[in-house]
């Protein structure tokens, strides 16, 4: 028994759940993985987010690393792109968040779900009033309960190779590649404090299929690049990868007592794909609506990441010709 279930304890659910302990309700979280766990991610944090978190980045006790610039790369262009950005490590991040919250965690795979008057039932062994789906793409909170009313669009959907590992960088600097041999997207290399790496690539699925191409070829191509840039020089890449989706028009994201957040209702940005920003974000405002009764509406959630970044990388002409939000990946 319990005054809030959370399903998913990534930084949507954890960020819920600190917030409704806050507040005094006892809250269940439950994920199919133990903490900490591998999670995919280039890591790339706005200081906004960290402002929503009330995080200040002198106080976080595991790996962050700060860049003052992004350096992005199209054709024979390179800009210096001024735009302060945080990069962390998944792996330690979503479980600091997670302890933060300081609420039940219990390792529980959620299969099924159903109402028993004002309450929900998760299989059988869990009881709330109050429900919130943070369990990512494959979230059984919207399968179960949004589904139907709130249909992703395949059009927003984006796909991601990568790998994450310890490497003794050289070169501080983010660097971002748009468009590379005709990429729907773009490619990236994050170093990470504490001797660890990210590269990896990502593009809109749709683009991909009609393309005929695969992320695994255009892999093959960027790791090779940054071999010959003097980046990384690595023979053990094991990549990746996963899927989710870009924010769309969002109908139905409360169900009586039932919420959905983060990649459980399809938030990323759709310049960059950024999703850790939106899913802290929805997480706050769904703890909102259940301890206040104010209505949950993402109307006032960017979809773009960071103040001004996208607009600025749309004005160095990024994306050329192609001048609509979703053309960016």
């Amino acid at each position: 028994m319990a005054d809030a279930i959370v399903v998913g304890g990534g930084p949507a659910g954890s960020t819920c759940a600190w917030k409704l302990r806050e507040a005094g309700l006892d809250v269940i979280v439950l994920d199919r993985a133990t903490f900490p766990r591998h999670k995919l991610c280039a890591g790339w944090v706005t200081p906004e987010t960290l402002s929503d978190l009330e995080l200040d980045p002198r106080d976080y006790p595991l790996s962050l690393m700060t860049f003052d610039e992004l350096h992005l790369h199209w054709k024979a262009l390179t800009v210096r792109l001024k735009s302060r950005q945080h990069s962390i490590r998944r792996f330690e991040f979503d479980d600091f968040l997670l302890r933060r919250a300081s609420v039940r965690v219990l390792q529980h795979k959620v299969c099924e779900i159903h109402r028993d008057g004002g309450d929900h039932i998760v299989d059988g062994e869990f009881r709330a009033r109050f429900l919130v789906g943070a369990g990512g793409t494959a979230c059984p909170v919207y399968r179960t309960l949004f589904h139907d009313r709130n249909p992703r669009s395949s059009a927003l959907q984006t796909a991601t190779y990568e790998q994450e590992f310890a490497y003794d960088w050289a070169d501080p600097r983010c660097h971002l590649w748009f468009f590379d041999d005709g990429l729907p997207g773009y490619a990236w290399y994050v170093p990470k404090a504490n001797g660890y790496i990210n590269v990896g690539l990502g593009g809109m699925a749709d683009k991909l299929k009609h393309q005929g191409g695969h992320l695994r070829e255009y892999w093959r191509r960027f790791v090779d690049k940054v071999r010959r840039k003097d980046l990384v020089s690595y023979d053990n890449y094991r990549p990746t990868g996963y899927s989710y989706y870009l924010r769309g028009n969002v109908d139905v994201i409360r169900d009586d007592n039932a919420y959905i957040v983060g990649d459980s209702v399809g938030l990323a940005t759709r310049d960059m794909c950024e999703g850790i920003g939106p899913a802290v974000r929805s997480g706050l405002l769904a703890a909102n609506a259940i301890i206040t009764g104010a209505e949950y509406s993402l109307a006032g959630l960017s979809q773009f990441t960071g103040r001004g970044l996208a607009s600025q990388i749309l004005e160095r002409k990024f994306v050329g010709a192609h001048r609509s939000v979703p053309a960016v990946l």
